[in-house]
């Protein structure tokens, strides 16, 4: 676990670990070759950064190095004979010329990535040829880290090292991640949560812990974002970023990787006790406050970790506590409206009349539903905990056993007042007292502005308590057999359990007069015509109680050998099997108050925000104790659809060849491979069988090989260019799977959803290439281009029917509510294939090359612009559309100053608009507003054991914005939740 502060002093541990303890002997096959290929062998195999001039290394011929020896026996052996010495400083490798070849009296260079001249101690002093200074402290330095793991990389890959993940207010995974290029984040509640990978969303990452797929999830508060969302979808939300000290994102497949990432996999990697040097202590604190919560709440993190002889054991611990306020604008999606001639009054216009009352097919007008404004708090409690046991004796075998543990609970309470009474203005027909007495359309026949009398409001208060918690215990080892044979092993176990209990009071005001305007603008607004804080003019009208599980289990095993058979030739072969479970269930009850005789007044109390009007709210706790009413449902009130459970086993082998050699003057590194799996899946839930619901088992199995090649040619040693080509597979959203149907009714129809356990997974073929260029440490640019194509793409087909020719049963439908009511029938299928393509560019670079104190500074920032499209099938009619949560364009920009006394960092995370759903109600498509996020953080080291830091969050207050159909891009939220604001210190001891 580590805090900012604190993994700025880790970046080094490893390098000084081994200074502290007994040499670490690694075994090396390097044949004799180009000094600078020769060094890159070296450090793939020893795991240390390089410092290279190509004007030093020109020419230069490394020796044969072969067997067992410590890093630094290895570097003398490599430079024998020629005018070169090579240095190991703080983890970093240099290369200087012997003393005796030096000009009396001339500087002596040192290499180019980091270096360090003869006489320093320390990576932070740097001279280089050209007389310009580097100075290499932990963020910087951490950047340059994960840039040579990058480079030494067959596949394309990206990571996050742990003062990297650490060095921005990343309040969780989600938001570290988002620096990579390719990879952008939804968000809920002022936090990040799911990531989409070149422009595939979460359903398609695959996520790994420890070496283990894993999955998680947790909620939403509003609908219109999923709420409660059981899915393949990683939520990242739950676990601090302090957590992990390594992060790959590995973009291109391999044959020894496992299946189920078109987008890609991430891997997340909790330290060691032999990532350090012996006895290490770190602590950290800060408090943290919102600009419209006022609290400030704590965010804490320890680590203690330490080695005894050839065992080590660490723990570390995160906790946090947040209080967050999301607000704004809310409704409850748009549909096509009728009225009844009554309901428009005679100061409408005889034109505008004709749109409203008994038009038909596309001359029907829009209507938003119910206008509401919403508040949501929310009090977010995090707490991570990790362990670690590790056997480490030598480079030749090392085993760890890793268990961690999360939780987060959401605690929400919500308001929301709008026109969703008895005589609302929530439904596809206005037929009761209302009268609409003014109206503004918009070019789409929107209705973006009225006025009515008449009408029934309504409030809801709700009181919601989410927990997720997740265990996981991972057993990985290596081992060497031999000289030329080594095994490999994993073994694990995790569990996700999610559950969320809501319990909410309607109250309604009869007879009232309301207007709204601006609704497809940035500033949506609502005016009463009475008093909406009059607790005397509100009145009991329901109550709804809801309770949600979702369970899902992993067993993961596998094992491999890779026997190398020749120099830069290795043989792997493994296999592996995956048990994985889902279960849950969702259950409601509804107690309707309205229009009783007798009905209590409840207790109430005002909901205000500055920016809103405020409004009476029922006090849900007492509400419930006056009424007598529980806050749990009972497996009776099992709602149609939701209980359901998945099995799937899978069982899976590959055969891969890894080549590292030499064509010429051009290095090559390779890897070429098949894969074979064979899933098996059980579906178990209710179907329709003659009207009658019935408990159903469904079974369907696949099977397939998937090939993959992977090529980097070590063009120069600052030029690298990859290709790659894989076939890879997604496994079907776990809701698409289910035996079951899923009804959300209401007065005005709803949905009907069903599910197919018969679908085939997603298949996707891919090519990329790319080519990068590494200056040093000083910098790199690299430019990728990546397609893939799905001859299988998993879409849904929506229709408008009438609720009774569903086959569901009218028992079913709420109170009062007619058969004959519409409702969108949606159900997955196998659709036509789709393709994504795109490119990406990356680049980073420190200004060395400026006058102090300019020096100091860098950037790094990132552009993806990819498109990919798949059909969507509304009535049976094929509509393209952008696939789900794809931004067209996404990028990340980052500009640091860093030295080793002081530092300051700004973030800027943008990503265009991208679809979140199908829409519905005949809107075509459903998008979430591009977004443009500020991040900073700044620290000063007051010694070198303490360091302060300041962290500050959304900086411009960013507004989310979803809107229904992407061309009339009709508002259904506009909500912020304010700047947050951190600050705090680190002790190391």
């Amino acid at each position: 676990m580590f805090s900012s502060v604190a993994l700025s002093v880790f970046v080094s541990a490893p390098a000084v670990a081994q200074a502290a303890s007994t040499p670490r002997q690694f075994t090396f096959d390097v044949p004799a070759q180009d000094l600078g290929n020769a060094l890159l062998a070296f450090s793939r195999r020893t795991g240390l950064q390089l410092a290279s001039s190509p004007s030093l290394l020109k020419g230069v011929r490394g020796q044969r190095l072969r067997g067992r020896m410590t890093a630094e026996e290895a570097l003398a052996q490599l430079t024998a004979g020629s005018d070169l010495d090579g240095r190991i400083v703080d983890g970093t490798v240099t290369v200087v010329r012997h003393m005796r070849f030096a000009t009396a009296g001339a500087s002596v260079p040192a290499v180019a990535l980091g270096g360090v001249a003869p006489q320093v101690t320390s990576a932070s002093d740097v001279q280089l040829e050209n007389g310009t200074d580097i100075v290499v402290t932990g963020y910087r330095e951490s950047i340059a880290k994960a840039q040579q793991i990058k480079k030494a990389a067959t596949g394309s890959q990206d990571v996050i090292l742990a003062q990297d993940i650490s060095a921005f207010p990343d309040q969780n995974l989600a938001e570290a991640l988002q620096r990579i290029p390719g990879v952008a984040i939804t968000r809920d509640s002022g936090e990040g949560r799911q990531i989409s990978l070149r422009g595939l969303g979460a359903d398609f990452t695959r996520t790994q812990l420890n070496g283990m797929e894993v999955l998680t999830n947790t909620s939403s508060g509003l609908d219109s974002r999923s709420s409660v969302s059981r899915s393949r979808s990683f939520d990242y939300s739950i676990f601090a970023s302090e957590l992990f000290n390594k992060v790959v994102v590995e973009k291109s497949y391999a044959a020894e990787q496992d299946e189920g990432g078109i987008g890609g996999t991430v891997g997340l990697h909790t330290a060691k006790p032999f990532d350090y040097a012996g006895l290490t202590v770190v602590a950290s604190a800060k408090g943290q406050t919102n600009q419209y919560t006022k609290d400030i709440t704590p965010r804490l993190v320890g680590l203690i970790s330490d080695r005894w002889g050839d065992f080590g054991f660490l723990a570390s611990v995160a906790y946090s506590t947040a209080d967050t306020v999301e607000f704004g604008y809310r409704n409850w999606n748009w549909s096509q409206i009728n009225f009844g001639a009554r309901n428009v009054g005679p100061t409408v216009s005889a034109a505008d009349r004709a749109l409203l009352v008994g038009a038909t097919g596309a001359n029907r007008i829009w209507n938003s539903r119910a206008q509401t404004y919403a508040t949501f708090f929310n009090k977010r409690e995090r707490l991570g905990l990790t362990t670690a046991l590790q056997y480490h004796p030598d480079d030749r075998t090392d085993v760890s056993l890793d268990v961690l543990y999360g939780k987060l609970n959401n605690d929400r309470t919500s308001g929301v007042i709008g026109a969703a009474g008895t005589n609302g203005i929530a439904a596809n027909n206005v037929t009761g007292t209302q009268v609409l007495t003014g109206v503004t359309f918009d070019d789409y026949n929107d209705i973006v502005g009225a006025s009515f009398d008449h009408v029934d409001m309504r409030t809801e208060s709700k009181v919601t308590h989410d927990q997720t918690t997740f265990w996981q215990a991972a057993l990985n080892g290596h081992t060497d057999l031999s000289s030329n044979l080594t095994v490999n092993f994993l073994g694990g176990w995790s569990k996700s359990t999610f559950g969320s209990d809501y319990a909410q009071v309607l109250l309604e005001s009869v007879d009232k007069s309301y207007s709204f305007s601006g609704l497809n603008t940035g500033s949506p607004r609502t005016s009463y015509g009475f008093d909406t804080t009059d607790a005397s003019q509100w009145d009991l009208q329901g109550l709804e109680t809801r309770a949600d599980r979702i369970t899902s289990e992993f067993y993961n095993s596998k094992a491999e050998l890779a026997w190398t058979v020749g120099s830069g030739s290795t043989i792997k072969a493994g296999a592996g099997f995956k048990r994985f479970t889902n279960s849950g269930w969702q259950r409601k009850v509804n107690p309707n108050y309205e229009d009783k005789p007798g009905n209590p007044d409840v207790p109430t109390s005002v909901l205000s925000n500055s920016t809103l009007a405020p409004y009476i709210i029922g006090d849900v706790a007492e509400t419930y104790a006056l009424l007598g009413q529980s806050t749990t449902v009972d497996a009776s009130r099992t709602v149609t659809g939701t209980a359901y459970d998945l099995l799937e086993k899978t069982y899976g082998a590959y055969l891969q060849y890894d080549l590292n050699t030499q064509l010429g003057s051009v290095g090559l590194r390779a890897n070429f491979g098949v894969r074979y799996y064979h899933t098996d899946l059980g579906s178990s839930g209710t179907a329709l069988v003659g009207g009658v619901l019935v408990p159903v088992d469904v079974t369907n199995s696949y099977d397939g090989f998937l090939p993959a090649a992977n090529l980097a040619f070590d063009i120069s040693r600052s030029l690298v260019f990859r290709l790659s080509g894989n076939r890879n597979l997604s496994r079907p959203a776990l809701n698409d799977m289910r035996e079951a149907g899923t009804l959300n009714l209401a007065t005005f129809g709803g949905t009907v959803a069903a599910g197919n356990p018969n679908l085939a997974p997603f298949k996707a073929d891919s090519v990329e290439t790319s080519l990068e260029y590494y200056d040093g440490q000083r910098g790199s640019l690299a430019i990728g281009a990546f397609y893939k194509k799905m001859d299988s793409y998993i879409t849904s087909e929506t229709r408008l029917v009438a609720y009774d020719t569903t086959g569901y049963p009218a028992a079913l439908l709420p109170p009062g509510v007619s058969p004959s009511v519409l409702v969108n029938y949606t159900r997955p299928i196998n659709g036509p294939g789709a393709s994504i393509k795109g490119i990406e560019i990356a680049a980073k670079r420190d200004f060395d090359f400026l006058p102090a104190p300019f020096d100091k500074l860098g950037v790094l920032g990132n552009v993806t612009l990819a498109r990919g499209s798949s059909d969507v099938f509304y009535s049976g009619v094929a509509v393209r559309l952008p696939l789900p949560t794809l931004s067209k364009f996404s990028s990340n920009a980052t500009l640091y100053y860093d030295t080793d006394h002081w530092g300051v960092r700004g973030s800027l995370a943008t990503r265009s608009r991208y679809r979140w759903g199908d829409g519905g109600n005949g809107n075509i498509g459903e998008y979430i507003k591009g977004t443009t996020n500020l991040d900073a953080s700044a620290y000063v080291n007051l010694t070198r054991q303490f360091k302060l830091s300041l962290d500050v969050i959304n900086i411009t207050d960013e507004p989310i914005v979803q809107y229904a159909d992407g061309t009339a891009k009709r508002v259904m939220t506009n909500t912020v939740s304010g700047r947050t604001f951190a600050f705090g210190g680190t002790m190391r001891f």
